[in-house]
């Protein structure tokens, strides 16, 4: 059975980091008129040197998304079930070795959560939760999703992986996207961050969208947490995942988001700095190269960024996340998994969308038209 581990290993972390030195402002200016555009020109435009031209990528950027996906951002929150973990993750507040208190929803906290979500107009809700098998495992989404999905036209999960016929089930419920991050694809290293529990096994979460994939899932999403290693070469890595997914399950939309490493309780400070004009660059780069990914910006950042966003490339946002089990209404003092910075109700946001002449989506799809 085929699966990415075979692209994967044909590349190298610091093969792929010297060629990004090598990239010449003519190899940036040939990317960008050419027609059908390949890895090799994304790599260029992720190079230091295409810095250069930000101010033409970010008009392509926003010529080529409004052209796909018109003056749209689809809006939706996330819904924290649990910060309990068996991971050991140096970057996470949820992270096992935090003495924080841990908590996970029962069924009437989740509707009390939905029922405040519904009340500022979420129509598209994330479940979230920390990875802890036994107390948040297939039964407990399942069982989640099952009371959720009446009242949301849109339901995502960013859980720990699991197996494909896990997925399938979550899939035959009516789950719409799963959402999985590798947080780096430096296999060197990531031992480091991930010290202990079931994520410290690298190739087991490499495959992880193979199996999300092979159990029809409509959307998978991607990314790597920005601020772990160098975010050129993480970028090259995840984009060349994303190219192999759509090639194998083409039936599926994907999508990538751009977590930067934010404060959390007892986490590492970033290796790498990330600025804003590098995510700009970052995103240019993803859009110029395909036009057809969806490319979701988080509360992890701040509001004059996430404004400025809206006409350049972004075609969803969450807002007023909380990232607390219970942080809308039934425990608000629970632990974060990271502090939000765009702090905004979901009306301002709203507004500040409307602002910019785009319209705010709570609801572009309905399971209706997948057989569900």
């Amino acid at each position: 059975m085929n699966s990415f581990k075979d692209v994967f290993e044909r590349y190298q972390w610091d093969e792929i980091k010297a060629r990004l030195t090598k990239v010449t402002h003519s190899d940036v200016l040939n990317s960008l008129q050419r027609k059908h555009k390949t890895l090799d020109d994304f790599l260029n435009l992720l190079s230091p040197v295409a810095a250069q031209e930000l101010e033409l990528m970010a008009k392509m950027t926003r010529q080529l998304t409004q052209k796909r996906f018109g003056k749209t951002i689809q809006l939706y929150a996330p819904m924290y079930l649990s910060n309990e973990c068996q991971n050991i993750c140096t970057y996470c507040g949820f992270s096992l070795d935090n003495d924080v208190r841990r908590k996970t929803l029962s069924d009437t906290e989740l509707m009390i959560e939905a029922s405040v979500l519904k009340s500022m107009g979420v129509n598209h809700v994330l479940l979230v939760s920390g990875e802890a098998n036994k107390t948040v495992g297939i039964s407990y989404f399942l069982n989640a999703v099952s009371l959720l999905k009446p009242h949301f036209a849109n339901i995502s999960i960013e859980v720990q992986p699991l197996l494909e016929e896990e997925y399938l089930q979550l899939h035959q419920e009516g789950v719409y996207s799963v959402l999985v991050y590798q947080e780096t694809y430096h296999q060197e290293v990531y031992k480091e961050y991930h010290p202990k529990g079931k994520k410290s096994n690298f190739h087991f979460r490499l495959d992880t969208p193979d199996r999300i994939g092979r159990a029809g899932i409509h959307k998978i999403g991607l990314g790597v947490l920005l601020g772990l290693e160098d975010w050129r070469v993480d970028s090259f890595f995840n984009a060349l995942h994303i190219d192999y997914l759509q090639k194998q399950y083409w039936k599926s939309r994907f999508s990538v988001s751009f977590p930067r490493l934010r404060p959390a309780e007892g986490i590492i400070e970033p290796n790498f700095i990330m600025e804003d004009k590098d995510l700009l660059q970052l995103i240019c780069a993803y859009r110029i190269w395909n036009e057809d990914l969806e490319i979701s910006i988080s509360t992890r950042e701040n509001e004059k960024f996430r404004n400025h966003i809206i006409s350049l490339g972004a075609t969803a946002m969450s807002a007023a996340s909380k990232t607390n089990p219970g942080g809308y209404a039934v425990d608000v003092e629970s632990l974060e998994q990271f502090e939000t910075s765009d702090e905004r109700s979901m009306e301002e946001v709203k507004n500040s969308i409307r602002k910019a002449g785009y319209d705010p989506v709570m609801k572009d799809w309905d399971p209706a038209y997948s057989g569900f």
